[in-house]
């Protein structure tokens, strides 16, 4: 028979179970004690071997591929390449099945550039068929732009065979892949992929102040004098980066690409991106499996990616998000709550610091909280906390 204590932690020393910002190990925490001048030549060489080093993530020859790196969130580097790359005689084709593509969209509002909105429901995947379909009957679509890890539901889309569609009909393919680069293998150049966005603070496992963005060198060119916007013209930092050798233009969030250097060499210390995808995958498998047998049904039943799930709640039985996030914080973890608007969910992000026996520890905590609170047989069929309990650790194994 398996039983758990758990008592309520008395630091703010928990754990995120989310997309990003996640949880850092003390390593890369550390490096951000140390100063650094943006003129300084050491600095701008790890600027440079930061720009190196992604490119190589990303399978890309730097013959034919740049890295720009652009202070702000995830949503400043998806900024910076709509309102720098589509000029104001073209056209983008935002695919959408959540939150993130409809923000593509917000962006494409506030700045004036001409879209086309494709809009899928937050359980379906943009079918490449009807991105064809879209581009025979408007040839004024000079671009394609799409999220791969869609974390309003978890659900992974497929990116390659759109961008294959994309450059058939010689568009510009963009790709928010905010929460998977690193965590999921895209090899950006094979697939066609001209401009692919992500964030220091997602699966590098760095801590949150700039994004990067990956750039077909020529389409980069081509973009000069298309920008709406002084501090996010991409070209313009991409310029002041080579010529300066690794200088950005405006004040660097220092600290956090000192942070994000170590982040890196952590991950080639775990064994890159195969390593990490399988650990998280892992993660993911287990967690699901482990919830399941709690009553607490997934969201999606295809295309679940391996970064963030959207849960159900057990039917029939009423649960208060807020006193459940408050009682597993307490002893921990951070949960995270969902984001559609269609029916009640809650949504576990396993990528981070997060390991299996994370994975185990936290899915105890939900069982308790049913039983503190009286709901664990209206939500499994048995009162036992540990039956439930070996059944739950009998699924994690069987998801290994």
């Amino acid at each position: 028979m398996t039983t758990i204590t758990a008592q309520p932690t008395t630091t703010d020393d928990y754990k995120l179970l989310t997309p990003g910002p996640l949880t850092t190990t003390r390593t890369v925490k550390e490096q951000m004690l140390v100063d650094h001048c943006t003129w300084d030549d050491d600095y701008k060489a790890i600027t440079q071997d930061i720009r190196a080093n992604l490119l190589e993530l990303a399978h890309c020859d730097p013959d034919t591929y740049t890295t720009v790196l652009m202070q702000g969130s995830g949503t400043f580097g998806v900024e910076s390449v709509l309102t720098s790359v589509i000029g104001t005689d073209e056209k983008v084709l935002i695919c959408a099945n959540g939150a993130y593509g409809e923000r593509q969209a917000d962006i494409c509002r506030h700045a004036g550039i001409a879209y086309t909105l494709y809009r899928e429901p937050n359980d379906r995947i943009p079918d490449a068929g009807r991105v064809e379909t879209i581009l025979d009957e408007d040839p004024s679509i000079t671009h394609v732009s799409i999220v791969h890890s869609e974390t309003t539901s978890g659900l992974l889309n497929d990116i390659e065979s759109v961008a294959r569609v994309a450059h058939q009909h010689d568009c510009t393919m963009i790709v928010d892949a905010m929460s998977s680069f690193g965590g999921v293998d895209i090899p950006v150049q094979a697939w066609g992929i001209d401009f692919i966005v992500s964030s220091a603070n997602k699966c590098i496992q760095g801590v949150p102040g700039f994004s990067f963005i990956i750039c077909n060198t020529a389409k980069l060119e081509a973009s000069r004098g298309k920008a709406r916007c002084l501090s996010l013209d991409l070209w313009d930092q991409w310029d002041t980066l080579e010529r300066q050798h690794g200088k950005w233009r405006f004040t660097s969030p220092t600290h956090v690409v000192l942070a994000f250097s170590q982040a890196l060499r952590e991950m080639r210390a775990e064994g890159g991106i195969e390593a990490r995808h399988e650990r998280y995958a892992r993660n993911n498998r287990m967690l699901i499996a482990r919830m399941k047998t709690l009553g607490f049904g997934t969201y999606l039943h295809d295309h679940q990616g391996p970064i963030i799930t959207t849960f159900t709640y057990p039917q029939g039985v009423s649960i208060d998000f807020a006193d459940m996030y408050a009682f597993i914080k307490e002893r921990g973890y951070a949960i995270y709550p969902g984001k559609l608007t269609e029916e009640e969910t809650f949504r576990l992000g396993n990528i981070g610091e997060i390991y299996p026996e994370d994975i185990e520890r936290v899915t105890e905590l939900f069982a308790l909280y049913l039983a503190e609170r009286g709901l664990l047989a209206a939500c499994t069929g048995n009162e036992d906390i540990a039956t439930v309990l070996d059944a739950m650790r009998a699924a994690g194994e069987s998801a290994r």
